[in-house]
């Protein structure tokens, strides 16, 4: 399998979910303002949404959209416990948790990457998504991770997109139960070699 991603993106989470589930594949850098790999590949040919992650399967096949990759990835092996079983109402949950981050989390965050839009709308956007965390921080002040003691491909996700408030001067220590959360699972060690892995590839 291939990857297809970009650092700082959302293309680190299913890269964090390869490296949790040992899967073998290729990491392959995009640059997201020329569409281009990094052999001079046209990235348009392989997504033509023009963003990541994609992944490209041994039969040619490609999937987009990060929760659809993660959650092909966890059921490639699903002995190692990062999605529930498919069909079971646990899945379900872990799907309602998928779309929540996706609409409320990543939406709001990849917004205030978009230099044209005023302050004044940015603003209203972080004020969403100080509330969203405070939706959240209940659940994380419970439980380690999102689905419970489990480890799971909606925390990769969710660490994810938590990452980018650096950006924006939101400090997460505001809630101290996902400060925690986002120490604790930086501290993985796949998390930890996906991050040292796309920070080496940037750098060649």
């Amino acid at each position: 399998m291939k990857l297809y991603f970009t650092p700082d993106t959302c293309s680190l989470s299913p890269h964090i979910v390869l490296r949790e589930l040992a899967l073998p594949f290729e990491l392959v850098q995009v640059n997201n303002k020329t569409k281009k790999t990094v052999d001079g590949s046209d990235f348009l040919k392989i997504n033509p949404k023009g963003y990541v992650a994609a992944l490209q399967l041994d039969n040619g096949e490609v999937l987009t959209e990060g929760p659809a990759i993660v959650q092909y990835l966890a059921d490639l092996k699903p002995q190692a416990g990062l999605a529930p079983v498919n069909g079971s109402w646990e899945r379900t949950r872990l799907q309602e948790c998928l779309n929540f981050i996706t609409s409320e989390i990543h939406a709001s965050l990849g917004l205030l990457f978009n230099a044209a839009i005023p302050d004044e709308i940015k603003t209203i956007f972080k004020d969403k998504l100080c509330k969203r965390f405070d939706q959240i921080e209940p659940a994380l002040e419970k439980h380690d991770y999102l689905l419970g003691t489990q480890f799971s491909i909606a925390d990769a996700y969710l660490f994810t997109v938590l990452r980018w408030t650096k950006f924006f001067t939101i400090d997460l220590d505001q809630w101290p139960a996902i400060a925690r959360y986002m120490q604790r699972v930086g501290t993985r060690t796949a998390v930890k070699a996906a991050l040292e892995a796309e920070a080496a590839m940037s750098r060649a």
